[in-house]
């Protein structure tokens, strides 16, 4: 259950990354949309000791949070370079 709940967090946070920075390109949404899966997943694997298929503690939720945002922002900041 732990695992689909970071899943599901990181999906939702890439999304709105992609609303509130404008995005309108489809395939920068499915990439925020991973990036914040995956940074979501690892934070929240290191958080909660690695155990993932279990529940997950509100502090592991709120650190996997915290690594989707700080993936989502680098992953963009690169993105943006890339293109200037």
């Amino acid at each position: 259950m732990g695992l689909l709940i970071l899943v599901v967090v990181g999906a939702l946070l890439g999304w709105l990354a992609t609303i509130i920075l404008r995005i309108e390109d489809g395939r920068s949404i499915l990439a925020n949309a991973l990036v914040g899966v995956l940074g979501s997943l690892v934070t929240g694997l290191i958080a909660g000791n690695g155990a993932v298929f279990g529940t997950v503690s509100g502090i592991a939720l709120l650190w996997a949070v915290l690594g989707s945002v700080v993936a989502i922002g680098v992953f963009n900041l690169i993105r943006q370079r890339a293109y200037n």
